[in-house]
């Protein structure tokens, strides 16, 4: 039993939605888009040629990330343009780098 009374058990919607984000931070190719996207806005074709990987698994990725709100798109006549979606994310990702490297 917790005595604190700032304490609140999570909901199973947050629950879902923060191991899902992590889900995400722990595949090696989602890593590498984010942090590709981290530091520019790039279309599928851009990712797929700058991380050395097929376009329809750059696809897919982004479509998971998307789905997250990791990642948004605009348009600029039939090619999408990809960009990180969240500060806090990219933040968490930037330091969790630093850290790895400081070691």
């Amino acid at each position: 039993m917790n005595d604190n009374p700032a304490y609140k058990e999570l909901d199973e919607e947050t629950l879902f939605l923060v191991t899902q984000t992590f889900k995400a931070l722990s595949d090696p190719t989602r890593l590498r888009i984010l942090y590709l996207l981290f530091h520019e806005e790039h279309s599928v074709n851009e990712i797929a040629e700058k991380l050395s990987l097929l376009q329809s698994t750059v696809s897919h990725q982004l479509r998971f990330l998307k789905n997250l709100r990791l990642v948004k798109f605009r348009r600029e006549g039939t090619t999408l343009y990809y960009s990180h979606d969240d500060e806090h994310v990219m933040h968490l990702l930037k330091q969790t780098i630093e850290h790895t490297r400081h070691s």
